[in-house]
């Protein structure tokens, strides 16, 4: 049961938002306070922002437009005297501060228990040479590391782990001033850069083209522990998560690495003390079941956002619920209102989160993604397949472009380095080469992205070859009769064409130019008459398959019916 004893609550937000530190942590502390409103506990918020859910009048009772920095944090406390502090909903300058606060005395002198994961379960997972040490006791594997204190103890630890290496800066959000480093100059470079934001930096040595694959962990004070979510990159080690596609549940991972990854995620909550929510990432050897830890993160995060729309399993209300003392057998799913929050969500549909860059508005910045997030945001698609949600996905990022293929030309002048290189372009590169006769064998050696996505690519571009073979009847439309067009449309060929297009996440706009029909007509013409073809000959889901989906997956209605229109 909850602790009565905690009437007041201290909730510390992001602070500013920036490139790297998306709206993910609105959500979650939006989500933290309505679940502490609900337990009629009082809310007091710190966060500077201003155009935030969370900020919003009526979510919580006193709003501080305060940075989250210890100093302020120090007198806000003096002057509200809360009971608890929630540290977990804030991203990493919410956990820093706590740290801060922990360290000082200041939560001591003023009496404020933490309330979910204890202050040193977060220091165990911050500081990367105590993390560590911490995995080696139960016998976990991580990357080969040494912490570093100075520009001095990089190169040393470079030269004994042999390049490639890779530097993390400790305590910092979004890999920031993380970097790939192949030889003592870009170390040099690096290292600068990554104590300017931290005092440690990490030197691992690096496993770029393993796979990435992630899960979010829910445990309770009871120590009952599942899994809500797994979610595994396109792209391969090397690229941050946030910079990453992302696909839930995993595809490419068999029964046996499954649940293995599972067990440890598992194990690693229960040994370090977490109360709540985490996220822990693993790199995974694509030739064998050999893996290693990458990092746990103590707290919401964007990956646990995602996890959240992508299951309707809510995260950060949970978290905060099991922060007041609940335990998960205690709780109800707030949003399917019928199984417990010991339930674990089970998919039998793909989701597939695309990354939004604005590298355009900046003047001379470099477009090759890495370890650090550059990223300003992402969008989430829904589909029955990797190849109907991908081609949603990549229609909503605000691009321009209209799925996987069928986009304007884009002009690439070394292929090898794009493909190899990779950019916020590089998916449309792997479309463009795809067309041109590259295999998914030469493909996956440039980009090492796993073959079983390459091969569903290529599906989506064998399926728009298909159609452009159709062209010519695009040229006789305009002068068939109506019932000529309607034998031509039901021709099984034809239907079954469109019905596969369909089923694999085409618009009717996309199936329109490939059958050359924008060369007539203007685009919203052709993709209305498509539409309109389709209607015809009854190439659509009828009500009756969207009402028994909304059914079974409540949580998902919206998107659902949407992905339907």
């Amino acid at each position: 049961m909850r602790d009565e004893n905690i009437k007041k609550v201290l909730l510390l937000g992001s602070g500013a938002l920036k490139i790297g530190e998306a709206g993910e942590f609105d959500y979650s502390g939006s989500q933290a306070l309505k679940a502490l409103r609900e337990e009629g506990v009082q809310t007091v918020l710190v966060n500077p922002n201003i155009a935030t859910v969370q900020t919003s009048k009526g979510v919580a009772d006193t709003v501080y437009f305060q940075p989250v920095k210890a100093y302020f944090v120090e007198r806000i406390i003096a002057k509200e005297r809360p009971d608890g502090i929630l540290l977990s909903f804030g991203g990493q300058t919410a956990l820093n501060c706590g740290v801060e606060l922990y360290q000082k005395g200041v939560l001591e002198k003023y009496g404020v228990r933490v309330l979910g994961t204890p202050v040193q379960a977060i220091i165990d997972t911050e500081d990367r040479d105590l993390f560590v040490r911490r995995l080696d006791e139960i016998g976990v594997k991580t990357i080969k590391s040494q912490a570093c204190g100075n520009v001095e103890e990089v190169r040393r630890a470079a030269a004994e782990l042999g390049f490639p290496v890779i530097l993390r800066a400790a305590y910092a959000l979004g890999g920031l001033g993380s970097g790939f480093c192949d030889n003592e100059e870009e170390l040099s470079a690096q290292a600068e850069e990554a104590f300017s934001f931290s005092p440690q930096v990490l030197v691992e040595k690096s496993l770029k083209g393993w796979k990435e694959v992630e899960y979010e962990v829910v445990r309770d004070r009871y120590d009952n522990c599942i899994t809500v979510c797994n979610m595994e990159n396109l792209d391969p080690l090397g690229i941050h998560t946030g910079e990453s596609i992302v696909v839930a549940p995993s595809q490419t991972l068999n029964n046996s690495e499954y649940h293995k990854l599972r067990a440890l995620a598992i194990k690693i909550i229960r040994h370090i003390g977490i109360v709540g929510e985490c996220n822990v990432q693993y790199a995974l050897d694509p030739q064998s079941e050999d893996y290693r830890v990458i990092e746990v993160n103590a707290r919401l995060s964007r990956s646990s956002a995602l996890a959240s729309k992508a299951t309707g399993y809510p995260l950060a209300f949970v978290a905060a619920k099991l922060g007041m003392g609940y335990g998960l057998f205690e709780l109800k799913n707030s949003v399917t209102k019928t199984t417990s929050a010991f339930f674990e969500p089970a998919l039998d549909y793909v989701v597939c989160k695309i990354p939004r860059w604005d590298l355009t508005k900046f003047h001379g910045v470099k477009r090759e993604l890495g370890s650090s997030m550059k990223s300003v945001g992402e969008v989430m698609a829904i589909g029955r397949t990797f190849e109907e949600a991908l081609q949603k996905g990549l229609r909503m990022i605000g691009q321009g472009m209209h799925g996987f293929v069928e986009n304007h030309e884009i002009k690439i002048k070394d292929i090898g380095k794009a493909l190899h290189d990779p950019t916020d372009m590089r998916v449309f590169v792997v479309s463009k080469v795809l067309k041109i006769g590259y295999s998914v064998e030469q493909i996956h050696k440039l980009t090492m992205i796993d073959q079983w996505f390459l091969q569903k690519m290529k599906h989506i571009v064998d399926i728009d070859q298909r159609l452009k073979q159709c062209r010519q009847f695009s040229e006789w439309v305009q002068w068939m009769e109506y019932t000529e067009l309607m034998e031509y449309l039901e021709a099984p060929e034809f239907a079954n064409l469109l019905r596969e297009a369909k089923v694999y996440g085409f618009s009717d706009f996309q199936i329109a130019r490939a059958l050359g029909l924008e060369s007539s007509m203007s685009m919203e013409e052709a993709g209305l008459m498509v539409r309109q073809w389709r209607k015809e000959i009854g190439v659509e889901p009828t009500v009756n398959q969207i009402d028994t989906l909304a059914a079974e997956y409540p949580a998902q209605t919206n998107y659902l019916y949407l992905s339907y229109l």
